[in-house]
């Protein structure tokens, strides 16, 4: 509650306000306005917290579970942790108690997956954000001359365990800058604040305009956990890391704590073959450190303003971030043959987009004209198709009716000279035996088809070859242009079902090859990232065409393109591996 607040809460409590919010009762808003106000809470507060046992405490992050059911539990069952929780429940010794019963239970068991789902790792959007703030926050910091984020965040990992950030600075500005930091808003615990390295535990509270998910489409909600899940991300928290460093170190100790593992291993060697030490202090000659270690070493180091000077030292070229995960990128920058990444200002649309035909919560109009604002020269409309209910799927005489209005705004559009287009397609799901949920006649209408799985269910109790099979025979269909999500995995919520994506692959490059398009789709949902990341380089070598969808349900999800790029430039894609780089024009011969 506290968490998700967009307002301060020392004006809340100055203003007398607190105590109008819903949930804050007599007791907590007195308790609140002494915390704020004396900075210290009531003296029984303090001694209840501290005969408390921790793992009771613990027990209150599990979505729905309030204190007077857990002292309930304690007392009568002994229930004294999350894992003595789960043992009860398991056990379905909790389902007979007074005021439970077995849908009670159930969802004790729910909510402790998914609060370990959500302690582990965080997605690839929720890490960046709380990084960037974070970032942001440090680096308007009096004496600091850079900071940088680092870890699996730089390298554009698609969940993350926790943040590094590496801060420039000057020795002398050393104390302030650390006590400015743990002074920063944000901050719910402080674990360790050493030297150089400051540990901490960063809250929702970072956020200066508040902390929301925004709109989720209802399939994906659904497998990362409903409601529960927005309750955990509203009062969440992460763990950072700031390493402050001397100007002179900072390209060292940015490179190292970038990572990765691997990838530092493959540097580190290529160093020792050259008589030199690298570490997060400097790129050591052997001859002159002997042995120093430390900081007492890294005055002998070769010098280094930028990373780049770094990989020149040892005859490479630049690595970016996103590829430094030891799949080739030593070897390609040894013999300048790096790709040249995809970037944002390369996309210039995107084809699996819904609308409020099926699911979505923006209308046509609001899709179009939300893409002419970023930039993009076209758009593409696939609402779902009627076998997914949940999503409201389009019947055949509304599909054709959207088309029709699709095309009269592009005749408009022509005529005025704007360049922008609308294609119009579906979300068909793929039904048993790979055929589409719609009759040919309709689908021989449209632009295209994303072709997708929804029925998890169903695929996962089958074995890899039958799922294969029949993503195959969906894709010998006339009518298939894209395969969306191709496993179907939302991240943290549930794993793909079980498919050969190699074999699907080549079967699609056979396509391509004979001069039928046949393009994977990277799903930029930040739930999603599906294609992964290390299946799009082996789709880039088989050529079969990338396309980067956001699957936006709203104006806002367009954005989620860029979740896309990141992934896709992970996956080594250049521009033209990608049909999002064409120009309406190019696109429509394509898919012609």
């Amino acid at each position: 509650m506290l968490g998700g607040l967009t307002e301060d809460l020392g004006e809340l409590v100055s203003t007398g306000r607190l105590f109008e919010m819903k949930g804050i009762g007599k007791g907590l808003g007195s308790a609140l306005t002494q915390a704020i106000m004396e900075g210290e809470w009531p003296s029984d507060w303090v001694e209840l917290h501290n005969s408390t046992p921790q793992g009771l405490i613990e027990m209150l992050g599990i979505p729905g579970l309030g204190p007077k059911r857990i002292k309930l539990m304690n007392e009568e069952l002994g229930v004294d942790s999350v894992a003595s929780l789960k043992e009860a429940a398991t056990d379905g010794l909790i389902a007979p108690m007074k005021g439970f019963g077995k849908k009670s239970q159930q969802r004790m068991l729910d909510g402790i997956e998914l609060l370990a789902r959500f302690r582990a790792r965080r997605r690839l959007d929720v890490g960046l954000m709380y990084g960037e703030a974070f970032q942001s926050k440090i680096a308007s910091i009096e004496g600091v001359i850079k900071a940088q984020l680092a870890g699996s965040a730089r390298r554009r990992k698609e969940t993350i365990g926790d943040l590094d950030v590496v801060v420039a600075v000057e020795d002398e500005h050393h104390e302030n800058v650390a006590e400015a930091i743990l002074s920063l808003p944000g901050i719910a615990d402080v674990k360790g604040a050493g030297d150089s390295k400051i540990s901490l535990i960063l809250d929702t509270s970072i956020f200066d305009g508040g902390f929301t998910v925004g709109h989720i489409d209802p399939n994906v909600l659904d497998a990362i956990g409903g409601d529960d899940y927005e309750q955990l991300e509203s009062g969440g928290t992460i763990d950072a890391q700031v390493r402050l460093v001397t100007p002179e170190v900072f390209p060292f100790t940015l490179a190292y704590f970038t990572g990765s593992k691997e990838h530092n291993i493959a540097m580190r060697q290529r160093a020792i073959d050259r008589g030199l030490k690298l570490n997060e202090f400097g790129l050591i000659p052997d001859a002159k450190a002997g042995d120093l270690k430390g900081m007492a070493a890294a005055k002998f180091s070769l010098k280094a303003s930028t990373e780049e000077d770094i990989y020149r030292h040892l005859e490479l070229d630049w690595v970016s971030p996103e590829l430094r995960e030891d799949t080739g990128e030593i070897v390609a920058a040894e013999t300048s043959n790096l790709p040249q990444l995809l970037s944002g200002q390369d996309i210039r649309g995107a084809l699996h987009n819904h609308t409020t035909l099926s699911d979505g919560e923006a209308t046509l109009e609001e899709m179009a004209d939300t893409a002419r604002k970023m930039g993009w020269n076209w758009l593409g409309i696939a609402d779902h198709s009627p076998t997914l209910k949940i999503a409201n799927g389009a019947s055949a005489e509304d599909l054709l009716e959207q088309g029709e209005t699709i095309q009269r705004y592009n005749a408009a559009w022509a005529k005025e000279g704007t360049d922008f287009r609308l294609f119009h397609g579906v979300e068909s799901d793929i039904l048993e035996g790979g055929k589409l949920d719609h009759p040919d006649d309709v689908l021989s209408q449209l632009d295209y088809t994303v072709a997708s799985v929804h029925a998890l269910s169903k695929w996962k109790a089958r074995d890899e070859l039958q799922n294969t099979e029949e993503l195959m025979q969906c894709i010998d269909h006339p009518s298939t242009t894209v395969l969306g999500h191709p496993t179907g995995r939302i991240l943290q919520g549930r794993d793909g079902y079980e498919v050969d994506l190699f074999a699907v692959l080549e079967h699609m490059a056979e396509h391509n090859e004979e001069g039928r398009l046949k393009a994977v789709e990277l799903n930029a949902s930040p739930y999603r990232l599906d294609l992964d990341w290390r299946l799009c380089k082996h789709a880039k070598g088989l050529g079969v065409p990338v396309i980067i969808n956001p699957d936006a349900h709203s104006i806002r999800g367009l954005a989620d393109i860029s979740y896309g790029v990141m992934a896709a430039r992970k996956g080594w894609i250049e521009p033209h591996d990608v049909l999002n780089s064409l120009s309406g024009e190019e696109l429509q011969r394509r898919l012609s």
